[in-house]
């Protein structure tokens, strides 16, 4: 049997964790959204023995404590953390941030809708490619 989806949201607005969350409360795909404010504490929980891994991590760039760039970074020299698929998500549309981001193995950067229903209908496709049509690393 297949593990069931599980998607690490990070980001210090919980009005957006809430809609993700509302988003996906009902979707056709079965998907465990796990929400961290900041990158410390989600780093912190990501490094902790025996808790699940996520199969894809959503990631804001501006935070407290960890930014998005420096969780990104740490991440990508994890070699157990390195294959998880991270995905930007972000209301920055800073050219200089999505080459940042690029540049430190981002596998996506999307920048976030302000609409509700367009933002549940991003979240809703992401999960749908991730789930049906890229294939992911087995990670440990």
């Amino acid at each position: 049997m297949p593990k069931p989806f599980r998607l690490l949201m990070i980001d210090d607005n919980e009005n957006d964790a809430e809609m993700a969350t509302r988003a996906l409360r009902d979707y056709t795909i079965p998907c465990e959204l796990v929400y961290a404010r900041e990158g410390a504490s989600a780093l912190e929980r990501l490094n902790t023995p025996g808790e699940p891994v996520p199969s894809l991590i959503l990631l804001d760039l501006s935070m407290p404590k960890m930014d998005g760039l420096e969780f990104l970074e740490q991440v990508k020299a994890n070699p157990r953390l390195r294959p998880i698929p991270v995905v930007m998500f972000t209301s920055s549309e800073s050219p200089a941030q999505i080459r940042q981001c690029y540049a430190r193995y981002a596998s996506c950067y999307i920048v976030k809708p302000f609409d509700g229903k367009e933002f549940t209908k991003v979240l809703r496709d992401l999960v749908n490619f991730w789930t049906h049509f890229a294939i992911l690393p087995e990670v440990a």
